[in-house]
């Protein structure tokens, strides 16, 4: 292997676009693929700089001494254009990091309120727990001790004469009590009170007692809510047809959910026609 030295076409170093004092710019090749990526950096350096440019071209099989000319003429249009392109690739891939960049920002926030949410949420968030870092986990000792309590609840009372058996039907029929409030202040519209006499104001809470004697016994009986009974029954609808022949009223068909209601309830489910006038 020998070590030759070869002289590339270059600007002149006597035109005065060049100088005088241009710089010298050396760069050895070896027949690679990476040498002549080296070689084309050097001869854009070469450009920029108005410089010279020397390769030195190592070969084997060369006598010690010997020329080689390399004859590699250098495309100054080409190596330009070429490097326009490399600063617009540059360009777009800058740009798409940008992007990604914004896209991975908004997708953390998101994240992050999604978490403070999770974490805010009053049925949920006891579950949790927040690391040093900001992040969520969920807190198994806490899942453990409430799967240990499953399907038991505890009621504490302050009379110690009473049964175990007295003090869990107390507490049922406690809540039996406030859902009969709530029925009473909502589906049976107990309050507001449109009243100023106290007879018409104590008919009023009479009524609305009535009723709710009624809801229950009919939720017993179907073994139904009052809102799924209510629903049911008043998809029922009354309609008069009018013709030639004369104006006939009759019911919408029954489900078999509606008859099965008034079967429970043992009530008479309306007539199919209960009113024909012929002309």
């Amino acid at each position: 292997m020998t070590h030759a030295r070869a002289a590339l076409p270059m600007p002149d170093s006597s035109d005065p676009a060049v100088g005088a004092t241009a710089p010298v710019i050396v760069v050895g090749l070896d027949g690679s693929p990476t040498s002549w990526d080296a070689f084309s950096w050097a001869a854009g350096e070469a450009e920029r700089s108005n410089g010279r440019l020397l390769a030195g071209y190592v070969t084997p099989g060369i006598e010690p001494g010997a020329a080689v000319t390399v004859g590699v003429p250098l495309d100054w249009a080409a190596a330009a254009q070429a490097r326009q392109q490399d600063a617009g690739q540059l360009k777009d891939d800058a740009e798409q990091r940008a992007r990604d960049d914004k896209t991975r920002a908004r997708n953390e926030a998101a994240h992050l309120r999604a978490e403070c949410a999770l974490r805010d949420h009053p049925t949920l968030g006891r579950w949790l727990t927040q690391q040093p870092n900001g992040r969520l986990r969920i807190n198994t000792g806490k899942v453990k001790a409430e799967a240990r309590l499953d399907g038991k609840y505890l009621i504490a009372t302050s009379d110690p004469h009473i049964t175990t058996e007295d003090v869990a039907l107390g507490y049922k029929n406690l809540l039996e009590a406030e859902r009969g409030f709530r029925d009473l202040k909502s589906t049976l519209l107990l309050r507001p009170v449109f009243h100023r006499l106290e007879h018409r104001i104590r008919a009023h809470v009479l009524i609305c007692w009535l009723a709710l004697l009624l809801t229950r016994i009919a939720e017993r009986s179907t073994d139904q809510t009052w809102r799924n009974i209510n629903r049911q029954l008043g998809r029922i609808s009354q309609v008069t047809l009018a013709g030639p022949a004369g104006t006939v009223t009759q019911t919408t068909p029954l489900t078999p959910e509606q008859k099965a209601i008034y079967q429970a309830l043992s009530i008479q489910p309306p007539a199919r026609v209960t009113a024909f006038d012929p002309t």
